[in-house]
């Protein structure tokens, strides 16, 4: 064959792609494409966005590095608005391709889409989807995704002892691409203004100014690596909430391509090597496993992710109170260790492991709001919004996903814990800043006189409790 075009997708990069190498292998000649689909811009059922300016802002920065990669090859990234099931075939046409190479993904919507653009093509080129995203490959499981287990540690230890990590493949050094494009517009990568986004604001508090693309992602490595030697300590420090270096934060590159999870297995394998192996080290791997599970999950249960029963087919009564919902997501629960999380999250796109969990825990356990609300906001609002990672962990959560087990988290008892100091709630909720240490995760506590003693009005500087948390926590433990 002699023109392929690449669409590229979540797939943001030349190194590891196997799209791009295996069209390189089939053709003489290759035409990259990106499509920027507006329904990714839309609204969901949730009356949430289904990406907000955070992530715009980082896909847009991805966009245009990957177009600096492909011209210092001696090729192009063409920019299409529109859906793919359109574009696709209409490019195809237009350069004359044999053949299309792409990610294949097993979300509802991503499949759906590449079935659609599968179906629109001319029944004389060739389709050929490639697994790109996961640190094991789907074909190396040593069981079908159809019968694996749904517990992450059976999984895992079977994995672990029965298949291997594929190496990554080396980026090319030449892209070529067919003469007839010499003609055609490579199009244009739109802005946030384009798009309709207000611009996320630059906030000094933020763990890290995530900038898009897989150069900016490879540098993020070099820095938590081999610069600052953070990973002898990972599995110590993976808990923390401020700052750039307790983790490795590398979410927001997987999550768009830029990265690909078998690259950063090699750079930890080198690190093991060259600096020392221990079970820090070994802690990264073990989070890009769980990763690769909810990935296989979706593979095996699909739609059944985005049931308010979930996977398992649970009951559970929800509340769909738009009110205490609106207070969770601005931040204005009352509840210190939630507020500041959800903070952060709006003003930066970034919240961390921990962080998740227990907003998660909170919005269905305490208030027993319906779970994929939450999952909805996070989608709009996360920098590293992954659909098999969210929805995954926020079932999970909820009791109507993968662990089978009926547990919360206590928000408090998990504040005075992770943020002992309040250094956390204070940076995000500065109005608390004067509290001493026993108050600023419950200032319920504080007195009136002491309310005015620390210039904190309850209802005024900072909200009341949204409920009485601590009797919802005696409830919790009596069921």
């Amino acid at each position: 064959m002699e023109t392929a075009v690449v669409w590229f997708r979540d797939d943001l990069r030349v190194e590891d792609n196997p799209a791009l190498v295996d069209a390189l292998s089939a053709t003489e000649t290759m035409v990259p494409v990106y499509v920027d689909d507006p329904r990714q811009r839309g609204d969901t059922r949730y009356n949430t966005m289904k990406r907000g300016p955070h992530r715009e802002r980082f896909r847009q920065e991805s966009l245009r590095d990957l177009r600096e990669s492909l011209r210092d090859r001696g090729g192009e990234l063409f920019v299409r608005e529109g859906e793919p099931e359109g574009v696709i075939p209409q490019l195809v046409e237009t350069v004359d391709a044999e053949v299309v190479f792409t990610q294949t993904k097993p979300a509802t919507e991503e499949w759906a889409v590449e079935t659609a653009v599968r179906e629109a093509l001319p029944l004389t080129v060739d389709f050929y989807p490639r697994w790109t995203h996961t640190l094991y490959h789907i074909e190396d499981l040593p069981t079908p995704t159809e019968q694996m287990n749904d517990t992450f540690t059976p999984w895992r230890h079977e994995v672990e002892r029965e298949s291997g990590i594929r190496d990554p493949i080396a980026s090319p050094e030449n892209v070529p691409m067919p003469s007839s494009v010499g003609a055609v517009d490579p199009g244009t990568i739109p802005t946030l203004d384009d798009s309709g986004f207000e611009h996320p604001p630059d906030d000094d508090r933020a763990v890290l100014r995530f900038e898009g693309g897989e150069s900016a992602g490879k540098r993020r490595v070099e820095s938590y690596l081999w610069e600052g030697d953070h990973l002898r300590t990972y599995k110590q420090t993976r808990n923390g909430m401020l700052g750039a270096e307790y983790s490795s934060k590398l979410s927001p590159w997987l999550a768009a391509g830029c990265l690909s999870p078998r690259w950063i297995q090699q750079e930890i394998e080198r690190y093991e090597r060259e600096r020392v192996s221990n079970e820090d080290t070994y802690w990264l791997t073990f989070e890009l496993t769980w990763r690769d599970f909810f990935q296989f999950q979706f593979v095996k249960h699909g739609r059944a992710f985005f049931t308010a029963t979930g996977i398992r087919d649970v009951s559970k009564h929800w509340s769909r109170d738009r009110t205490v919902f609106d207070r969770w997501k601005q931040g204005t629960t009352g509840v210190p260790f939630v507020d500041a999380n959800i903070r952060e999250l709006n003003r930066t796109g970034y919240m961390s492991n921990r962080g998740r969990q227990n907003v998660a825990s909170f919005l269905t356990d305490a208030l027993g709001i319906d779970w994929r609300w939450g999952a909805a906001y996070f989608e709009e609002r996360l920098v590293d919004y992954d659909v098999a990672s969210n929805w995954g962990n926020w079932a999970y959560q909820a009791g109507v996903g993968n662990d089978s087990r009926d547990n919360y988290f206590n928000v408090l008892s998990q504040a005075e814990r992770y943020d002992t100091d309040a250094a956390y709630v204070t940076t995000w909720l500065p109005e608390l800043d004067g509290l001493p240490l026993e108050y600023a995760h419950r200032p319920w506590r504080l007195s009136a006189d002491q309310q005015t003693q620390y210039d904190v009005e309850l209802g005024v500087d900072y909200p009341a409790p949204i409920i009485d948390i601590e009797t919802r926590y005696s409830e919790l433990r009596e069921q």
